[in-house]
């Protein structure tokens, strides 16, 4: 079977913040000296270049500016990088533009300017409302500033906005989850992000791990939690996001269902398919800013072709993140393999209970989704 092209992204990742928080391990790096912001952005833009020969003629249906906190750049800054994007790539003429920020670097006159820039949509890292919790997580700013920010972006002539939420914070109880999402329920917001705390290596949390709720309150926030977004019109649609009818992130959508993405910028990843050479092609970019910015190393870090037996495994670990149903014939045209060979697999998480196959399509189980690495586990190789 031949591959089929899918939907295709842009992700541009802005590496700077002005500290690094705690539990965070992306690729950031707190503010020391200034931002070198128009280096960057010219080396943004040859980085995309290069690139250009592995999506010629396609349309870009999303873009993604994340980070670090990519609201550190000025408006102006962030003009130059989608108009650079707008005519280099051709972009759908309802293209899906987010950006991530912080409420901690929101001021109304550049929030203005990002939406004049061609901002469609704001993800806000609110992460909680409650002044102690800010401070343990590392957080720039206080309660006031992010019910601002929130304020600010409702006013504002976008398609829509998130707010970034957390949930099992140290020592936290469920009265105190539950209030933080009231708070944000209270705020509008079409798409909230609701996700519980993990501790992740290589970070602050890792080396000294703070003092986490135990796994029934955990349980117990996360159902009360989702009784609570249900009740006020949001409903689930992918393992932490929520949303309002018509304002599911497009641009995630597109990772989830094993779209294609470009990623320029710092550490950005990439995954491209190309049919002609039965190749789904995933890149890197060099991680740290000095190193991206050296003229002489060009910016790419590595790159792999994903092997046959490994596809089903990516397609599956991403698509079942999502609640809705997935479509057998995705499977095909997305990885170039026919249905023949997982169906083994398939059959296995029938037989367990994590997985309804119905004649044109897969859905996750209830007890699929509790129990995913166990669904997942299933079709690798």
């Amino acid at each position: 079977m031949s591959l089929q092209l899918p939907p295709l992204s842009l992700y541009i990742h802005i590496p700077w913040c002005i500290q690094k928080c705690p539990y965070c391990d992306f690729n950031s790096h707190a503010v020391k000296q200034g931002i070198p912001e128009q280096e960057y952005i010219a080396h943004l833009l040859a980085d995309l270049d290069q690139d250009l020969k592995l999506v010629s003629g396609r349309t870009v249906s999303s873009i993604f500016i994340g980070g670090g906190t990519p609201s550190v750049f000025s408006a102006e800054g962030i003009s130059q990088i989608l108009h650079g994007v707008q005519q280099r790539l051709s972009c759908s003429s309802d293209m899906e533009v987010t950006m991530e920020a912080n409420p901690g670097t929101v001021e109304a006159e550049r929030f203005a300017g990002y939406v004049a820039a061609g901002v469609t949509r704001f993800s806000i890292g609110v992460q909680s409302f409650q002044t102690a919790q800010l401070k343990a997580l590392g957080r720039i700013h206080d309660c006031d500033e992010a019910i601002r920010a929130a304020q600010l972006a409702s006013s504002l002539p976008l398609n829509s906005f998130n707010l970034d939420l957390m949930h099992g914070l140290p020592q936290q109880n469920v009265q105190g989850a539950l209030a933080d999402l009231q708070q944000a329920i209270d705020l509008a917001p079409p798409h909230l992000s609701w996700y519980q705390l993990t501790i992740e290596p290589n970070t602050a949390f890792a080396s000294r791990p703070p003092v986490l709720p135990a796994d029934d309150t955990l349980w117990e926030i996360q159902q009360q939690g989702l009784a609570l977004l249900q009740q006020h019109g949001y409903q689930q649609y992918e393992i932490s996001a929520y949303a309002q009818a018509g304002h599911q992130c497009q641009h995630n959508l597109n990772y989830w269902r094993y779209g294609d993405y470009l990623g320029i910028g710092c550490g950005a990843h990439g995954k491209i398919t190309l049919p002609g050479r039965n190749t789904i092609l995933r890149t890197v970019k060099i991680k740290h800013p000095k190193g991206y910015m050296e003229i002489s190393r060009g910016y790419l870090d590595s790159q792999e072709q994903v092997l046959a037996e490994d596809r089903p495994f990516e397609f599956f670990m991403n698509r079942f993140r999502l609640l809705e149903p997935c479509p057998h014939s995705d499977f095909s045209a997305y990885t170039g393999l026919p249905l023949a060979s997982i169906e083994l697999a398939i059959a296995s998480a029938v037989q367990q209970g994590l997985l309804h196959n119905k004649p044109q399509h897969w859905q996750v189980t209830d007890k699929g989704a509790r129990y995913l690495n166990d669904l997942l586990t299933l079709f690798i190789d």
